[in-house]
C-alpha cells in the first residue's frame, strides 16, 4: 500500500536556472560544474564561496556571546572547586546521547567524572521529570546540567532548586513563554540572545560550553577538537541545518572520523559496513544514526552512551553488535506500525489535511518513524501516537509548507505537553481531547494551505544526458559534488536529472522493497538503485526520466559508482 500510494503522488521537478554571466565571472576561479552548484545554493560572490567551501581556517564564534554562558562557567567552577557531584541529564536520541558523551568525557578529563542520567523513553518520557529530580537529589547531585532538553521544564527545574541543586539548561529547542528558573539557560533561541548562529544542535551547545570553559580556563592537556566527531553525528542525525557554524563543525568532525580514534565509532562503522576513510554525512544519517537511535527507541539509550565512551575493543564490539540487532528489530516494528497506520488513514476522508493515527499497540519508540513515512507518502503533516492509559503520546512530522511546532502552540490549551521544531515535534494529549486537537489542527492546516498547490518537489541542480556521464568531464562533476559535503538539512546533495534513459535491466531487491536498475543512453550504461520503489517493477516503461544523486556502492570490498534514484517518471518521447 505504501509504495502504490507513493508512486501515485507525482513529484514536481524544479530545475535550477543556468548561472548568469555576472555570477559566472565572480566565481571564475572555480570549475564550471562547481560554479553552477554554488549558484544554486545562493552563493554569488567569491567571498561567500570561500566561506562555504571552508577555504582557510574559520574563526570560531565566541561562546560567551550566548546568554547564560558566563553564569554556566561560574557554576561549573564552583562545583569543581568544592568537589560537588555533577549530573549530566540528556535526551535519549542521538543528539542527546552524543551531547551526554561529550560532557561526560570533558568533565572526566577535568578530574570530576559526572553521573550521566538518560531517562527511559517508555517509563519516563522526554525531558526532565520530577521522579528523576528527586532521585538525583537523594543521590547527592549538586550541579545538574541538561543537554538537548529542559527549556520548557519549569516545574522540574523549580523542584531541583528547592532540593538545593544548581541547574544549567543547555537546549536548542524553542522556549515557551517563560524560561525555567535555572542558574543558567543556554539556548540561542531565548529572547535577546545575541549569538549570531541560532541553529546549533544540542551537542553543538555542549561543545560550546566546553569551549567556553577552556577559553576561560586554558588546559593544554585537553584538545577540544577530540569531540568534533560527536558533534558531527549529533548535528547530522538531529537534522540540524548544515549551514554556517554547523557546516564547519560537521566538516571538521567528518575529517576526524575518517581517521577514527573513538573505539565505539570504529566498531559501529564495522557493523554498518562503512569504510571510515570514506565516511560522509549520508553514512551518519542513514547508518550510524539509526543504530545509535535504536537503543533509545526500543530499550535504553544508555547502551549507545556506553558505546560512544567505551575504550575497550571487546566491549565496544559487543555493544555495536547489540545496536545493530536492535536496529533490525526497529525496522520490523516500524514496518508493522506503518502498515497499521496506512489502514487507519485509508478509512479517513482523503481531503483531511493532517493525518492522525494512534493505537495502544504502537511502540512509542517507533511512532516518529511511522509519522515520517506517512508525511513522505501522502505529503501531509502526520501525527502517530501510542495510547497509554488516558493519554496519547505522539510524534509529529511535517512538510515545508506547515510549521507543526507553531501549530501546536495554537493548541496549547488542549495539550499536556509538547515541543519541537517546524518539521518535527512531540506531544502528549488526553485521549478525550484528541478529537478536538485533530479538528483544530485541521482548521489551522486548511488556512495555511489555502491557495497552495501542495506537491512534493524535487529541486534539481542540473539536467544532463546520461551518455555525458563518462569521459573527461565526469570526474569534474564528481569533484564538484564532493565539495558540497557535508550535505543534509538546508544544504542538500546535488540532484541531477537525465531523460530518455533506456531500462536495460530491472529487478526488485531487498525483499522486493527496492528497485535495482541498469540504465543506458547511447553507448553508456549506469547502475542505479531506487530505494522503496520496488513496486514499480511491473509497470516500468522502456524509457524513463530520472532524478538522482551520485553515490559510491561498497560491496564485498569493491567500490563502484551508482545513481541513487530519487524519482522515476515515464519519458515523454
Amino acid at each position: 500500500m505504501t509504495e502504490n500510494t507513493q508512486s501515485s503522488l507525482k513529484k514536481r521537478w524544479v530545475i535550477a536556472p543556468l548561472i548568469p554571466n555576472d555570477v559566472k565571472q565572480a566565481l571564475k576561479d572555480y570549475p564550471p560544474f562547481l560554479r553552477q552548484l554554488l549558484f544554486n545554493r545562493g552563493i554569488t560572490d567569491a567571498s561567500s564561496a570561500r566561506a562555504y567551501l571552508g577555504e582557510g581556517s574559520p574563526t570560531p564564534t565566541d561562546p560567551f556571546l550566548m546568554l547564560g554562558m558566563r553564569e554556566a562557567v561560574q557554576a561549573i567552577e564552583q562545583a569543581l572547586q568544592e568537589g560537588k557531584n555533577i549530573t549530566v541529564y540528556g535526551d535519549y536520541d542521538t543528539d542527546g546521547v552524543t551531547a551526554s558523551s561529550l560532557l561526560f568525557e570533558f568533565f572526566s578529563q577535568l578530574g570530576s567524572e559526572p553521573r550521566v542520567y538518560i531517562p527511559n523513553r517508555f517509563d519516563e518520557g522526554y525531558g526532565l521529570n520530577l521522579e528523576a529530580i528527586d532521585l538525583l537529589a537523594a543521590e547527592g547531585t549538586h550541579l545538574l546540567i541538561t543537554v538537548d532538553c529542559g527549556i520548557r521544564s519549569i516545574n522540574e527545574v523549580r523542584r531541583a532548586k528547592e532540593l538545593g541543586m544548581r541547574v544549567i539548561i543547555t537546549d536548542h529547542h524553542q522556549p515557551g513563554d517563560s524560561l525555567p528558573p535555572a542558574d543558567a539557560v543556554i539556548n540561542p533561541h531565548q529572547p535577546g540572545d545575541p549569538y549570531p548562529y541560532k541553529e546549533l544542535a544540542g551537542v553543538g551547545l555542549a561543545y560550546k560550553l566546553a569551549e567556553a570553559w577552556l577559553q576561560s580556563h586554558p588546559n593544554p592537556s585537553i584538545d577540544l577538537s577530540q569531540w568534533l566527531d560527536l558533534v558531527a553525528i549529533g548535528t547530522v542525525v538531529d537534522v540540524a541545518p548544515l549551514t554556517g557554524e554547523n557546516r564547519s563543525l560537521v566538516k571538521r568532525g567528518l575529517a576526524k572520523m575518517r581517521q577514527p580514534q573513538r573505539q565505539g565509532l570504529f566498531s559501529l562503522a564495522q557493523v554498518s559496513s562503512i569504510n571510515p576513510a570514506n565516511i560522509n554525512s549520508g553514512h551518519l544519517g542513514f547508518a550510524i544514526g539509526p543504530r545509535l537511535n535504536a537503543a533509545g527507541r526500543l530499550e535504553s539509550a544508555l547502551d549507545s552512551f556506553r558505546l560512544l565512551v567505551s575504550q575497550d575493543v571487546f566491549e565496544a564490539g559487543w555493544l555495536a553488535q547489540q545496536l545493530d540487532s536492535l536496529n533490525t528489530s526497529r525496522k520490523e516494528i516500524a514496518n508493522h506500525i506503518i502498515e497499521s497506520t496506512m489502514l487507519q488513514i485509508a478509512s479517513q476522508d482523503p481531503a483531511t489535511p493532517v493525518l492522525f493515527s494512534y493505537s495502544p499497540d504502537y511502540n512509542s519508540g517507533v511512532v516518529g518513524l511511522a509519522a515520517g513515512r506517512l508525511a513522505e507518502v501522502f505529503y501531509k503533516p502526520a501525527i502517530v501516537g501510542t495510547v497509554e492509559g488516558e493519554h496519547i503520546k505522539a510524534s509529529c512530522r511535517s512538510i515545508p509548507e506547515f510549521d507543526i511546532n507553531h501549530a501546536l502552540n495554537q493548541c496549547g490549551d488542549l495539550l499536556v505537553r509538547y515541543g519541537g521544531h517546524p518539521m518535527a515535534a512531540g506531544l502528549t494529549v488526553r485521549l478525550e481531547d484528541a478529537p478536538a486537537l485533530q479538528e483544530r489542527l485541521n482548521e489551522i492546516a486548511l488556512a495555511s494551505f489555502h491557495g497552495l498547490d501542495l506537491a512534493p518537489t524535487i529541486h534539481i541542480d542540473y539536467e544532463i544526458a546520461l551518455n555525458k556521464l563518462q569521459g573527461d568531464h565526469f570526474p569534474g562533476i564528481l569533484d564538484a559534488v564532493a565539495q558540497l559535503e557535508p550535505t543534509g538539512a538546508s544544504n542538500p546533495s546535488a540532484i541531477f536529472c537525465s531523460r530518455n534513459c533506456r531500462v536495460l535491466r530491472a529487478s526488485a531487491v531487498g525483499k522486493g522493497e527496492h528497485l535495482k536498475l541498469v540504465l543506458g543512453s547511447g553507448s553508456n550504461q549506469m547502475d542505479a538503485i531506487a530505494f522503496r520503489k520496488g513496486s514499480l517493477l511491473e509497470t516500468l516503461p522502456d524509457k524513463v526520466d530520472i532524478a538522482y544523486t551520485f553515490e559510491i556502492n561498497e560491496f564485498n570490498g569493491r567500490s563502484t559508482m551508482q545513481l541513487n534514484v530519487r524519482d522515476i517518471q515515464p519519458s515523454a518521447g
